[in-house]
């Protein structure tokens, strides 16, 4: 029987997992020892040879050297090789990680193969008692190496019938965006996700109240509520799909660009200067001009120059004027010479 866990990564993100319960841990088990028994009896046949020829002590040496080997080697060496997975785990579909969610190392994988041979399955005879009892009683189904590794065995593989659906719905994408997800309790979030889980295995009446229920709890916890017309399980999907793209965001590597040449120093400049401000030109206007009218030449004739010997031109005569006559009261004296009348 397996359970969804959560597991927090150094970069405090909230991974949702499942754990591996005890009965596909002990089925894993089973394959794994029946593995390391097969080799072990090969190995003794090897031995019995040495044996046969009378070192009884060599041969008792060189069988609990391969004991060893073989029962904490094996696990040693296939989970550092393989990050966390055994012959019997690949068959099962597990995997063995840190706490954090990280792949085991091989200080990871020593501790757990030493507490496996000489604690939990292989002390004192008990067969796997220890491990069965303390997996029983830890929430997460780990045993005592577990604890001392800080590891836990989870689900490599989940069945696609139980895989829920976180899917943005196109409808809901800008308003999820806009919501403060950072008060949503870790353990709210987990339920939503085991509801969407499994909603096609419930009666549609009960997946309905249910979701009903968690889509209040979560808009209380967000401060959002279910938009008029959304189904609860569409909420609820878009919130967790949300919830996990920023995970994701804080996840990517930040992205490195080539440094930048260096250059010489450049000399200082001047300010610059501002620009004049452009001046409006004034045209003249044109006036008319007054063409000066021609005024009429007066044509002077050359006088004739008299020739020497030559008789003078004629001119002509000057009246002369004389002034009139100055008349008084008296009446003119009768001209005697004047014929009679």
């Amino acid at each position: 029987m397996e359970q969804e866990s959560e597991l927090v990564t150094g970069e405090a993100v909230v991974l949702d997992v499942r754990a591996a319960k005890l009965a596909s841990r002990g089925l894993a088990m089973m394959l794994d020892v029946a593995l390391q028994l097969l080799v072990l009896f090969m190995a003794m046949l090897v031995l019995s040879q040495v044996a046969a020829f009378g070192d009884e002590a060599l041969a008792l040496t060189l069988f609990l050297v391969t004991l060893v080997l073989i029962m904490v080697g094996y696990p040693v060496i296939f989970e550092t090789l393989s990050r966390g997975r055994t012959l019997g785990k690949i068959a099962l579909g597990l995997r063995v990680v840190r706490t954090d969610g990280g792949p085991v190392r091989f200080r990871h994988a020593l501790v757990r193969g030493l507490a496996g041979f000489f604690i939990d399955f292989w002390a004192l005879g008990l067969l796997g008692v220890v491990a069965v009892v303390t997996s029983l009683l830890s929430p997460n189904g780990r045993r005592v190496g577990d604890y001392l590794a800080g590891t836990l065995v989870i689900r490599d593989r989940m069945p696609a019938s139980r895989t829920p659906y976180v899917g943005m719905p196109p409808q809901l994408a800008y308003w999820a965006s806009q919501l403060d997800l950072t008060r949503l309790p870790n353990d709210l979030a987990l339920t939503v996700r085991q509801y969407l889980s499994r909603t096609s295995e419930l009666r549609p009446e009960a997946a309905e109240s249910l979701g009903y229920g968690l889509a209040q709890q979560v808009a209380a916890a967000i401060g959002a509520p279910v938009p008029p017309g959304v189904p609860s399980w569409a909420y609820l999907s878009a919130v967790l799909a949300e919830r996990r793209r920023r995970d994701q965001a804080k996840l990517q590597p930040p992205v490195q660009y080539p440094a930048q040449p260096e250059y010489a120093a450049q000399p200082e400049y001047a300010a610059p200067v501002p620009y004049a401000q452009p001046t409006q030109v004034q045209y003249a206007q044109p006036q008319a001009t007054q063409v000066p009218q021609p005024q009429p030449t007066q044509v002077q004739y050359a006088q004739p120059q008299p020739q020497p010997g030559a008789a003078a031109p004629m001119t002509a005569p000057v009246p002369v004027t004389q002034p009139p006559p100055e008349t008084s009261a008296e009446p003119a004296p009768e001209n005697p010479f004047a014929p009679p009348g």
